[in-house]
């Protein structure tokens, strides 16, 4: 059996109904992505007609980063609002605009190893990779890449939950990478 060349996180959900702040939670995820060196895609960005109950979105992300010559992350982000609609909240004597609406987050994350195609993909290749990642590089791949790929994404999970002011603010991992920012 050949070894995968990528390796992938389950899904991680979010789901949120009430008042937020759309344009802040956006603007705080993709600064998030940016600030860690990632490449960032907005793959897709669905707005159906408004019902009576408000509108619909579906948007998707993917955000690519190239650790190495031979090690990539990937994380995708998918977005889905129901029942949108702008609210005005005057907050401190300020009038701001929020958006009451159904939320679900999903992000997900893989590690991509030999995203080059540098060992080929003849058979001879192939075997040599698969002996190459099983028996060589097999701790490294799963202590080192694919962890703090996993724990990154568990703290862009947790940024979510703060912003959308939920209870569950922290998370298990909390400085495990140093990343505190």
């Amino acid at each position: 059996m050949a070894y995968p060349t990528s390796f992938t996180t389950n899904p991680m959900v979010i789901r949120y109904q009430g008042l937020f702040d759309y344009d802040g939670l956006y603007n705080i995820m993709v600064q998030w992505i940016k600030a860690r060196g990632y490449w960032f895609h907005e793959r897709t960005y669905k707005h159906k007609v408004p019902s009576p109950l408000g509108a619909e979105q579906e948007i998707e992300w993917d955000a690519e980063k190239k650790i190495t010559e031979y090690y990539k992350y990937v994380i995708g982000i998918k977005w889905h609002l129901w029942d949108m609609t702008e609210v005005e909240v005057i907050k401190n004597g300020v009038k701001k605009v929020l958006t009451n609406a159904r939320l679900e987050i999903k992000l997900s994350g893989s590690l991509e190893i030999d995203w080059q195609k540098r060992m080929g993909t003849s058979t001879f290749w192939t075997i040599v990779r698969d002996w190459y990642h099983k028996y060589i590089i097999k701790k490294d791949i799963e202590t080192i890449w694919y962890d703090t790929m996993y724990y990154r994404l568990q703290r862009l999970h947790k940024i979510i939950k703060e912003f959308l002011d939920m209870e569950a603010k922290g998370y298990a991992y909390e400085g495990y990478l140093g990343d505190n920012i």
